[in-house]
């Protein structure tokens, strides 16, 4: 069973930076990519980046995100911050073992003046 633990959030100002973090635990046996992706209030959960052997961002993404990942380690530094990208961010791994995948428990992020 994975476990994804995600670190990074918080209160930041429009224009700062934030990074955020997720490990992965567990067997890592059939993982083929890993992301993020954000809910923000009264909206649907949107893609924001996932690494594989390519790297896809969502459109809110290109040009201010920057995904990367270590071994079992996946990051997101946010750029440019602005207050529409208030939402709670999710990791998620995919894996060949498991179609929904797995996700992590979210961490917010909130920016504002």
């Amino acid at each position: 069973q994975e476990q994804l633990v995600e670190s990074g959030g918080g209160l930041v100002q429009p224009g700062g930076s934030l990074r955020l973090s997720c490990a992965a635990s567990g067997s890592t046996f059939g993982m083929y990519a890993m992301g993020w992706y954000r809910q923000a209030p009264g909206k649907q959960r949107e893609l924001v980046a996932t690494i594989s052997g390519s790297i896809t961002y969502g459109d809110s993404a290109k040009g201010r995100f920057t995904i990367s990942r270590d071994k079992n380690t996946v990051y997101l530094q946010m750029n440019s911050l602005k207050p529409e990208d208030t939402a709670v961010y999710y990791c998620k791994l995919d894996s060949l073992l498991n179609p929904a995948g797995y996700w992590g428990q979210g961490t917010q992020v909130t920016v504002s003046s």
